[in-house]
C-alpha cells in the first residue's frame, strides 16, 4: 500500500477548506440561506473571500522565509488560482444577476463607477497570472520571465483593494483591513528587496 505524503494531507486540506465558502453560497442559494437580498450576499461573499485568497497567495513567500519551511511554496499556485476562481464567481455575479448579460449596461457600469472600473482592471491583471499558471508554460515562458509576469499579482491586490474602499459608502472597516494587510505584505517585499546584497551593491555605485 502506497503510503501518502503529510504535505499532501495539508494540500488537501487546504483544497477542502477554500471551497468552503462556494459550497456554503450553494446550500444558501438553494435553502434561502442567503438574506433578503442573495445577489448582494454573493457579491460580497465572492469578492471578499477572492481579496482573502489573493492576500493568502502574497503571504505564503514571507512565511516560508519566516518559518523556514520551504514547502509551503508548493501551495502558491493553487491559493492563486483560487483567488481567480472566486473573482471569477464575483464578475459573474455582475455580469449575469445584476445585468443579465447586457453588454451596453455592464460597459456603462465600468465607465461610470470607478470601483466597477478598479476592479474589471484587477481581474484582466489576472487573467495572464491565471493563464501561465501550469508547469507547462513556467517552461515555455521561461522561469525568469515567468517570475517578471506574475509580479502583477501586486498590481492584481492593490486593484482588488482600491476596489474595495470605493465600493463601501460608509463603514471602511473591512476594506481598511485588506489595504492595511497589503501593506505590510508588500513593505515586507521592498524591505527584503532594498537589503538584497544586488540592491545594496546598486546603491553603492550611485
Amino acid at each position: 500500500m502506497t503510503r501518502i505524503k503529510p504535505f499532501t494531507w495539508i494540500k488537501v486540506s487546504v483544497f477542502a477548506l477554500a471551497l468552503i465558502p462556494a459550497v456554503r453560497l450553494i446550500v444558501g442559494l438553494f435553502t434561502g440561506g442567503l438574506g433578503a437580498n442573495p445577489v448582494e450576499s454573493i457579491t460580497h461573499t465572492t469578492g471578499t473571500f477572492a481579496l482573502v485568497f489573493l492576500m493568502v497567495t502574497l503571504a505564503v513567500t514571507p512565511l516560508r522565509r519566516i518559518t523556514g519551511y520551504a514547502a509551503l511554496i508548493r501551495l502558491r499556485r493553487m491559493l492563486g488560482l483560487f483567488a481567480f476562481f472566486y473573482t471569477c464567481l464575483h464578475l459573474s455575479t455582475f455580469v449575469v444577476l445584476d445585468h443579465f448579460f447586457d453588454p451596453a449596461a455592464i460597459l456603462a457600469d465600468v465607465v461610470k463607477r470607478p470601483y466597477i472600473t478598479a476592479g474589471s482592471l484587477g481581474f484582466l491583471l489576472m487573467l495572464p497570472l491565471a493563464v501561465t499558471s501550469t508547469a507547462g508554460m513556467i517552461r515555455r515562458l521561461g522561469g525568469r520571465r515567468w517570475q517578471q509576469l506574475h509580479r502583477l499579482v501586486y498590481l492584481c491586490a492593490i486593484a482588488g483593494v482600491v476596489h474595495f474602499l470605493w465600493l463601501v459608502k460608509a463603514d471602511l472597516r473591512e476594506p481598511l483591513i485588506f489595504a492595511g494587510v497589503l501593506t505590510v505584505l508588500l513593505g515586507y517585499r521592498i524591505a527584503v528587496w532594498r537589503n538584497a546584497p544586488w540592491s545594496k551593491k546598486r546603491t553603492a555605485r550611485r
